[in-house]
């Protein structure tokens, strides 16, 4: 090869810091992984990685594996396993979300936020107010959309956690359910339930529509031993309140 030539890599270029892919398998140092139809697309298709390139892959479940492509063609992409470590970014505070469903891409953008804000599992929410029902294939077409949405944010953030988005479900019901030391509502005029000194176990957050949570609502949460919380004296729309919200508590008793 004459001096000063880079090796040929196909054509393709490398990426100069290793891409964050989500892929569920059996980490085993020395072992390959074959990546599946979607992250195979996006390794060898969008960023047009080639054979060498390093990639670091997680399980979901808080593994992290680093590694090099030993294929990438049309048909299959393999990675070969390097290392295996215990996952980073998984937030001490783990904080169920149950979000009221927002039309179009504003639940993927709260859901998106919430996952890089350190949330451990969504739940998103039919209310009195909230103008989305799902049903059948679309709800089931709509939760697998949320839960990548989530995968996605793991890739960018650095979490190798995935939190599990939960199927939609009646507010009364995710209610019913919590049992989480501290249990919190979005209410305009709530008090300073931040201001506690002991740092609870777990959360519970509960955050309305784009309309509000109807008062009846708020007072069966009340009943379920959620406290109001203020976000002061401006109304914020329903995908900006959990990352607020979320803020605040990390802050307070997680790891910002």
């Amino acid at each position: 090869m004459p001096a000063g030539r880079p090796p040929s890599n196909g054509g393709r270029a490398v990426a100069s810091k290793a891409p964050r892919i989500h892929v569920a398998a059996d980490y085993r140092i020395g072992g390959d992984v074959v990546l599946p139809e979607g992250p195979a697309r996006h390794v060898a298709r969008v960023l047009r990685l080639g054979p060498g390139a390093p990639l670091t892959l997680f399980d979901g479940a808080g593994r992290e594996a680093r590694g090099v492509l030993v294929e990438a063609g049309r048909k299959q992409v393999v990675a070969r396993i390097e290392t295996v470590e215990a996952g980073r970014g998984e937030s001490p505070l783990a904080v169920h979300l149950g979000q009221a469903i927002a039309k179009g891409d504003r639940m993927d953008y709260a859901i998106q936020k919430a996952v890089e804000l350190g949330v451990a599992a969504i739940t998103p929410l039919y209310t009195e107010h909230g103008d989305v029902r799902l049903k059948g294939d679309r709800a089931a077409r709509k939760l697998t959309h949320w839960q990548a949405v989530a995968g996605s944010a793991c890739e960018q953030c650095g979490r190798a956690v995935v939190p599990r988005v939960h199927p939609p479900v009646e507010l009364a019901e995710w209610l019913a359910g919590r049992h989480e030391a501290l249990r919190l509502v979005l209410h305009p005029g709530g008090g300073g339930a931040l201001e506690r000194s002991e740092i609870p176990a777990a959360v519970a957050l509960l955050i309305g529509p784009e309309g509000g949570l109807a008062e009846s609502e708020v007072e069966a949460a009340q009943g379920e031993g959620f406290v109001p919380l203020g976000l002061g004296p401006r109304i914020l729309r329903t995908e900006t309140a959990p990352v607020v919200a979320l803020s605040l508590l990390q802050h307070r008793f997680g790891d910002l």
